[in-house]
């Protein structure tokens, strides 16, 4: 079997988490549509996200969509970025940690490599670690 996967989160607000990641890791929207473009829509969801596509960091792909109740995230998932580069990773934590928690400092481990891990604004985990 052979796959490709992408991670997905729902977000209380799409556009504003995916101009943070744009903001901590570079890349851009690459494109939206929301719940207005179906033409059964409610007035109340028309500006809602239904599916957006975001590169991150490189070329990396997210896809996001809104729920229309608050959604827990606290621990039910983690993004691993593993960068060449130590100063990038280094940046990569510290804005991906701005408005969020630091929750293991990004130093160097036993095995040889920088590792740590942030919480970010938005609930979403994230192992930051720089290869050898």
């Amino acid at each position: 079997m052979n796959a490709k996967l992408t991670p997905y989160i729902v977000s209380t607000d799409a556009r504003a988490q995916a101009e943070f990641y744009i903001q901590a890791l570079g890349g851009e929207v690459q494109s939206v549509m929301t719940h207005g473009q179906l033409p059964e829509a409610a007035e109340e969801i028309k500006d809602k996200v239904m599916h957006m596509v975001l590169s991150v960091a490189g070329g990396n792909v997210l896809f996001l969509s809104e729920a229309f109740d608050h959604v827990g995230t606290e621990g039910s998932i983690a993004f691993g970025l593993t960068f060449s580069d130590l100063e990038a990773a280094r940046q990569a934590y510290a804005n991906l940690a701005e408005g969020g928690t630091q929750t293991y400092p990004l130093e160097m481990g036993p095995w040889g490599a920088h590792y740590g891990e942030v919480v970010d604004k938005y609930g979403i985990n994230w192992k930051i670690s720089q290869q050898v």
